[in-house]
């Protein structure tokens, strides 16, 4: 009975922090005892890791996904989320036998991660970037889509600047002017890969766009699937823009977990190791017509 007691304890802890919590007991009777190995036992008989054991006492998966579309990732239509990040928060609730719930307070992607840092969300699947101070505060899965960083260059602004000097070249001592998301990873990443750079960051890809156009800043900097997506957009965008894809840079889109959830960091990697469906930027393209 301690052991028990002390696993609703720890559930009473997690409501008053915000977090969903296992519902109390109806008798103590139907109390949860957790084993010698940390191992809850569920009133079927079932073992259970205590993350787990939540999330089945819920009979939900709370998932954080940013307050703010990126189709083909996941948007709203009619009151319905739909997208590859919908359907892979889908297919792990589904595996783990419970309903989902889809938590979309954020309004930046840094948000994101901060829900789940404070317990209010079980997982985090939302074109979430792996970064090093991202992982400061969550786990993250190994990465199920992997993207090249690029630059989209406004062309008369970038041949004004680079005065016949070959692309390559201005790329890779780049001080111009660039623009990106604030609160996103390459609001970071701007500041490694380009750090002569003059930035400005914007609330929105949206802005960031309208800002290259007007010729406020020279090129924008975001993963090659949303770049490569404005000029499918708009084939003629072509005619002022102009992509630079970095090869050598990598975009790592994972799922965030709890850093208190290993077991459930585990299963997560299982079930991206397990998924036949695999992603790329032509893939992501392909979605992005429907």
């Amino acid at each position: 009975m301690l052991a028990g007691a002390a696993v609703l304890a720890a559930g009473a802890t997690a409501a008053a922090a915000g977090a969903p919590a296992a519902p109390t007991p109806a008798a103590p009777s139907a109390a949860l005892v957790t084993t010698p190995t940390g191992l809850v036992r569920m009133p079927d008989g079932r073992l259970l890791a205590p993350e787990f054991a939540r999330i089945v006492s819920r009979g939900e998966l709370v998932v954080a996904v940013l307050g703010v579309d990126q189709p083909p990732f996941f948007e709203e239509h009619d009151g319905q989320l739909t997208g590859i990040d919908i359907d892979i928060a889908k297919e792990i609730a589904a595996k783990l036998g419970v309903k989902v719930s889809f938590n979309r307070d954020a309004k930046t992607f840094d948000a994101v991660v901060d829900l789940l840092a404070n317990a209010q969300a079980d997982i985090a699947v939302s074109k979430l970037s792996r970064t090093l101070p991202r992982a400061e505060l969550i786990s993250f899965s190994a990465p199920y889509v992997r993207l090249h960083r690029a630059l989209l260059l406004n062309r008369v602004k970038f041949a004004q600047f680079a005065h016949g000097r070959a692309v390559p070249d201005v790329i890779r001592s780049y001080d111009g002017t660039i623009g990106v998301v604030m609160n996103s990873s390459y609001s970071a990443y701007v500041q490694a890969n380009f750090p002569r750079a003059k930035v400005t960051s914007y609330p929105t890809w949206a802005a960031v766009l309208k800002a290259l156009d007007a010729g406020e800043v020279t090129a924008a900097y975001r993963d090659e699937f949303e770049v490569k997506h404005v000029l499918k957009q708009d084939p003629t965008a072509s005619l002022r823009l102009r992509v630079v894809t970095l090869e050598d840079l990598d975009d790592t889109i994972a799922i965030g977990v709890n850093v208190s959830a290993p077991a459930l960091l585990a299963y997560v990697n299982q079930f991206l190791a397990e998924r036949s469906t695999k992603l790329d930027v032509t893939a992501l393209l392909q979605a992005s017509n429907n």
